[in-house]
């Protein structure tokens, strides 16, 4: 797997920026199965970039060729991470089952970055030293407590397209 993760690493160099602005941060998901599930998304809904902090080698098979085409970025920490992209102007959301803002009922902006934590422990940050940051989550309706966090991830990408094609 490292050698194949290797290889597709180098390629991903050549990878194009999506569509539309947004981005995606994965603040140390477990390298399994999600992160390229996550990239496979990330392309099908044209985002700019994946940000990737303190994740280490991965499988990329499943995101069958779609780490080669969406730039990967990445990070040693939350911090370095939230300062290169403060500096381009971006929004920052956080994806929370708990939170009270609910996904649907925010107007994303252009420029949003969307940050996803690890599935058991959350993010490995203290959101209180973010203030600008703000917290979502996806309505639920039945007794699981979240999502899949690619599915999650997928749903965010979705509503912000959504929200692009509705405007035009």
């Amino acid at each position: 797997m490292l050698l194949r993760y290797n290889k597709e690493r180098h390629r991903n160099l050549l990878a194009e920026p999506g569509a539309h602005e947004f981005v995606l941060v994965l603040d140390r998901l477990k390298p399994g199965f999600n992160v390229g599930k996550i990239f496979r998304s990330a392309e099908a809904f044209g985002a700019n970039a994946v940000h990737l902090v303190k994740i280490g080698p991965f499988d990329p098979s499943p995101a069958k060729g779609s780490f080669r085409k969406v730039p990967a970025v990445f990070h040693e920490s939350f911090t370095d991470c939230f300062a290169v992209l403060a500096g381009q102007g971006y929004s920052f959301f956080l994806l929370e089952p708990q939170a009270k803002t609910l996904l649907c009922a925010m107007e994303l902006p252009h420029k949003s970055a969307f940050i996803f934590g690890h599935e058991e422990f959350g993010c490995r940050f203290e959101p209180d030293d973010y203030p600008q940051m703000q917290t979502l989550t996806i309505p639920q309706f039945g007794s699981v407590q979240s999502l899949n966090v690619s599915n999650a991830a997928s749903v965010v990408m979705y509503e912000y397209v959504r929200q692009r094609l509705r405007n035009e």
